[in-house]
Formats: structure tokens, sequence, C-alpha cells
């Protein structure tokens, strides 16, 4: 019974780690595809919060869900953090391994989630 369940067990792990390869092979091969779509939305933008939230929905497409948000909405500090916490939400990975999203949204996501976050930062100096 012990061996049966041992047996499964690595049957069971030795799939995921298979996967797991699968996935890293197919996330460097679009890398260099997305890496060059994600640098082309970002450029002139990095650190600049505003920017980045109000044209969001050129990077993450049309099937993400995501509600494009005007400049003229983010004005005030505190629409900036309204919309930078919905815009994490809806990049975070965990939150898309959640929504079971594709490897290509996995990872243009990831990026964007930095760039996010490093402009939050920026932001929050400036803002004090």
């Amino acid at each position: 019974m012990t061996v049966e369940r041992a047996a499964k067990a690595l049957a069971e792990k030795n799939m995921r780690d298979l996967l797991a390869q699968k996935e890293q092979a197919e996330r460097n091969r679009l890398a260099e595809t997305l890496d060059a779509d994600v640098k082309r939305w970002s450029s002139g933008k990095e650190g600049n919060l505003r920017a980045l939230l109000s044209t969001l929905h050129y990077i993450l497409g049309p099937d993400s869900g995501w509600q494009p948000i005007s400049l003229t909405d983010i004005i005030t500090t505190n629409a900036v953090k309204k919309a930078y916490r919905k815009a994490t939400l809806q990049v975070h990975p965990d939150k898309l391994q959640q929504r079971g999203a594709s490897i290509q949204q996995k990872y243009i996501c990831e990026k964007v989630f930095d760039l996010l976050k490093a402009a939050w930062n920026r932001f929050n100096s400036e803002e004090r």
C-alpha cells in the first residue's frame, strides 16, 4: 500500500516537473517577442504611473477584462491609488494563476506588474 502511494506521488511529481519544464520552454520562446511588445508599450513612460495606467489596455489586450482609464480620470492622488490597486489586482501573478491565464498573459502581466510597482514607488516618493 505504501509503495503504491509513493510510486503514485513520484509519478505526480514527475508530471508536475515536466509541465513546469514545458511552461519554462514556452516562456523562453515567447520572451523575445513579448519583451519587445512590453518595451514598445512602456517606452518613454518608465516611472510615470499615470501614463502607464492610462495606456494599460494597449498591452493587456481586449480579452483581459481591463477597462481603459483616461488620464483625466487619474488626476488626483486618490484616483491614482485606486487605479493602481485595481491594475495590480488585474496583473498580479497569483490572481492570474487563479484565473487560469495563458503563459503569454502571465509573462506580459509579470513584466507589467514590475513596471507598475516601480512607477508606484516613484509616485509615492514624489507625492510626499
